[in-house]
């Protein structure tokens, strides 16, 4: 899909998603709808940017998994095309699709917000994404990156409203991360991959970003457990977002490895009725590995529970 598509299409999606949305206030938004499949994160399947993943998802029932850019400046294996050959040929023989590409740890150590370098890396994604046939990229603001702004003692400045969280932003980090979008969207743009943001930041705040880049391909990789252990009210914020504003979801907990157990702090079928109000059609992305020693059996339980909850074929 070339640039002037994408915008087109992209832009249909939101103008016709809020007149469903004034129109339905009461329903729920294409019910019909459902989440496109389950897939995980290659560092919780323990094998990071290697093609050696996929007979090890397709073991544990997945149906697709997101793939590691890199795993340091280093050692950026989806330059290689003959690396993204062996991907596309192992997907096919085992029938593990490429959902999205990350630029995650790499860029948590090296921040898109203060190192010109860490634009290289989000331009690797996008190539990787479109030569894997995957929809999007992660974009991650975790650690080194983090967007919030901390205080004298290292402490982020957070404030509560209504017993939900807010964080006060870096501004001149947010202003270094819009200004080097800006110029990576017309690539992400001319390969139909869209640019997700995973970060620590209330969904008002993302919407925020997004618009000062102006761009529908910029949209946010939404992560229930970190949102809702910061403090986020999440079914409120996915609404908030909605479907053409959320690229892909992680699924995990903050308290425990299972989703949907007791021990759980996420209510995952809030997060589902959620989803469900806004027609989400997208994937959903285990970001767990289960207990230690337990992988298989753990994740075999956490895709079924993700299947049934979330009403996945």
């Amino acid at each position: 899909m070339n640039r002037r598509n994408f915008v087109k299409t992209a832009g249909m999606g939101v103008l016709g998603f809020g007149l469903l949305r004034n129109n339905t206030q009461n329903t729920l938004a294409a019910p019909s709808k459902r989440p496109a499949g389950i897939g995980m994160c290659d560092w919780n399947l323990n094998l990071a940017a290697s093609p050696d993943a996929i007979p090890k998802a397709k073991q544990v029932n997945l149906q697709g998994i997101q793939v590691s850019v890199a795993t340091s400046p280093d050692n950026v294996p989806l330059r290689d095309p003959q690396v993204r050959e062996k991907y596309v040929e192992l997907g096919k023989k085992h029938g593990i699709a490429f959902h999205s590409v990350a630029a995650g740890s790499i860029l948590n150590k090296i921040p898109l917000a203060s190192e010109p370098q860490s634009a290289v890396y989000v331009i690797d994604a996008v190539e990787a994404a479109k030569a894997l046939g995957a929809q999007n990229i992660l974009i991650a603001f975790f650690g080194n990156g983090d967007l919030r702004l901390k205080d004298a003692n290292g402490e982020m400045i957070k404030h509560e409203k209504n017993g939900f969280a807010t964080f006060e932003l870096d501004s001149r980090g947010v202003t270094r991360v819009v200004e080097a979008l800006k110029q990576i969207v017309p690539r992400a743009e001319d390969a139909g991959v869209a640019l997700g943001l995973e970060n620590t930041l209330s969904a008002a705040q993302n919407l925020e970003i997004i618009d000062r880049i102006g761009s529908p391909i910029v949209q946010v990789y939404y992560d229930v457990g970190n949102s809702w252990g910061n403090g986020y009210d999440v079914p409120a914020e996915i609404k908030m977002l909605g479907n053409d504003r959320i690229c892909e979801v992680h699924l995990k907990d903050w308290k425990t490895r299972m989703l949907g157990s007791p021990e759980g702090q996420v209510d995952m079928r809030q997060c589902a009725e959620a989803l469900v109000e806004i027609g989400y059609d997208k994937w959903l992305v285990l970001e767990t590995s289960g207990r230690k020693d337990k992988f298989v059996e753990d994740t075999k339980t956490n895709v079924a529970f993700a299947k049934k909850t979330f009403n996945i074929a």
